[in-house]
């Protein structure tokens, strides 16, 4: 594993956790499907910059490079910025924010200074306070809802984090899955534990949002992006036993 992760948790309630990377060779990973926005500052041979980032759908190779360094500051759901909205960050249409002088960067017609591991809670908290971050908490009540949230809320919720309810529970199921592949839980095991209908469900969904089939995730061979521990994904079954909002290579339409 060419790539190192650290991460920590935050008191902020816009921040899910700061992480931070190191690479030690140059390599291909494979960037898994993850749900929040989130910030990520680069430092590489001497420049520095930062990206605002959206989710991603799917999973895809990216190219790392050597001797970088990252640091991550990923958003609640339902937490973004309105000037980058979600939906057009999407599946790593990222957008890079110009340079100022010094250790700073242009946002909102200011110079901010890079944040670090440390101060980063500080500097959500300066978002904030400038409008520049927000948070719809609509996205949090329609993810507790069993039933599907009224189509104010929807709209409520694409804008906030520009994707469906039902793309957030298939990409943090999946995640979960992943992470218990990895920890040595059988599949058959995962596939219970994480709520899938089979083996062949588990399998077309982590393929599709992990990049790899579950004996690839158990074996470790490949460098993934940063796979923190998640919690487990509601437990929400149609009369099959099946989660009604996910039946990924089927005909069925999700809510």
């Amino acid at each position: 594993m060419f790539l190192s992760f650290n991460e920590r948790l935050s008191d902020s309630p816009f921040v899910e956790r700061v992480w931070r990377s190191q690479s030690r060779s140059a390599g291909v990973f494979l960037s898994v499907a993850a749900s929040n926005v989130e910030i990520a500052v680069t430092r590489h041979r001497g420049k520095t910059f930062l990206t605002v980032r959206g989710p991603e759908t799917k999973a895809t190779p990216a190219e790392c490079p050597a001797d970088g360094d990252w640091l991550g500051i990923r958003f609640k759901l339902g937490t973004f910025m309105p000037a980058f909205a979600p939906g057009d960050l999407k599946d790593r249409h990222d957008v890079t924010l110009p340079g100022a002088a010094g250790r700073s960067f242009w946002l909102n017609g200011s110079a901010w200074e890079y944040p670090d591991f440390g101060n980063a809670d500080t500097f959500v908290d300066r978002l904030v306070r400038k409008g520049i971050l927000v948070r719809d908490t609509a996205v949090a009540t329609a993810l507790e809802a069993d039933s599907l949230p009224a189509r104010r809320t929807q709209r409520h919720f694409l804008r906030a984090t520009g994707i469906t309810r039902s793309t957030v529970r298939q990409i943090e199921r999946a995640r979960y899955a992943a992470a218990l592949l990895r920890n040595g839980v059988s599949i058959l095991d995962t596939v219970y534990e994480a709520g899938y209908f089979d083996q062949a469900h588990l399998t077309r969904s982590v393929k599709a949002l992990i990049g790899q089939t579950p004996v690839q995730i158990q074996q470790g061979k490949e460098q993934l992006s940063f796979l923190y521990k998640t919690t487990p994904p509601p437990q929400i079954y149609d009369a099959h036993g099946r989660f009604d909002h996910d039946r990924i290579g089927t005909n069925h339409r999700p809510g």
